[in-house]
């Protein structure tokens, strides 16, 4: 019997590839708004992340969701996608 093929991705944050169950995927819909994509299956150009603080910090220091997306991520969406993450870090 073979073996099914398992999707890997990069991990915008530390760059390494994983499972893509492993990741998070964020998505910029075509409507250009930045969301979380918990079913992996939404439109729009799509990067994935791993689901710890570091990678995040990682991501955001150097730009690359905004580069990744190809779109600019304010402020307000960016605590958005802390606070869904989990990582409400602005107390």
């Amino acid at each position: 019997m073979r073996q099914r093929k398992v999707p890997q991705r990069l991990c915008v944050g530390c760059q390494e590839m994983k499972t893509k169950k492993e990741l998070i995927r964020i998505v910029r819909t075509p409507d250009s708004e930045v969301v979380i994509d918990a079913t992996g299956k939404k439109s729009g150009r799509g990067v994935y992340i791993c689901p710890n603080k570091e990678c995040l910090h990682k991501a955001i220091k150097s730009n690359r969701l905004e580069k990744n997306l190809q779109h600019k991520i304010s402020e307000e969406v960016m605590t958005r996608l802390k606070v869904g993450l989990g990582y409400d870090d602005t107390k």
